[in-house]
């Protein structure tokens, strides 16, 4: 249980370092290269879900952030009610982990940020779309720029590994143009992918099955 906590909690203030940074040093949209071409720090706002995800408005990201401390409870009753059984499991331990910790690291951000900055993406009930420009650096000063629930996740990794452009005589898919892998995320969304990755390739060994034990002669009649 030492374990599970500790990896989910080194996770989440790694994820919210780097969120907190990028928000009080970016401009919304600033660009940075790290490596040639293919690592870029891009400051972007995420209403809705991971990767840019969204859906439902103003009311499905409420939903969203809602639904999103339920699971986290959820989680962890899971991991607490199944940590006897899986004993000192790490291919259970580090992947529930994961998956908690990018939950935490995104529904802080949603639940928490439009009450700790002054600056931030919000909704406009005119457009019914969201204002993702706003002038200047935001400032951690509890000023506020939406109520509770209605804050903004913030994303900055953009790895646009390579452009492609298919030809036209490919059947399906041809005419098709674009850059491989555009979203920006940020380091819960890494997290829960990992986590979920590492669960689906190796389920077996995350959860093992409990060997059926040898009947006795008494148990064979």
């Amino acid at each position: 249980m030492k374990k599970f906590l500790f990896i989910a909690l080194l996770v989440v203030v790694i994820d919210q370092v780097s969120k907190f940074y990028i928000k009080t040093n970016f401009h919304i949209g600033e660009s940075l290269m790290v490596f040639d071409d293919w690592f870029y720090l891009v400051f972007v706002e995420n209403p809705g879900m991971a990767y840019g995800m969204q859906w439902g408005g103003l009311a499905g990201k409420i939903g969203l952030a809602i639904f999103r401390w339920i699971l986290i409870v959820g989680i962890i009753y899971y991991v607490v009610t199944n940590t006897r059984a899986q004993k000192s499991n790490s291919w259970f331990i580090l992947p529930m982990s994961l998956i908690l910790a990018g939950a935490i690291g995104n529904v802080i951000d949603s639940t928490f940020y439009g009450l700790i900055f002054d600056t931030g993406t919000t909704w406009n009930e005119f457009t019914q779309d969201w204002n993702r420009y706003y002038p200047g650096i935001s400032q951690a000063d509890f000023t506020g720029y939406a109520p509770i629930f209605q804050g903004c996740v913030v994303d900055m990794l953009h790895f646009p590994l390579f452009d492609y452009n298919i030809p036209q005589s490919v059947p399906v898919i041809g005419g098709y143009s674009g850059t491989f892998f555009s979203p920006v995320f940020n380091i819960a969304d890494s997290a829960i992918s990992i986590g979920g990755a590492i669960i689906l390739l190796f389920r077996e060994k995350a959860f093992p099955s409990t060997p059926e034990e040898p009947k006795t002669t008494s148990q064979l009649g």
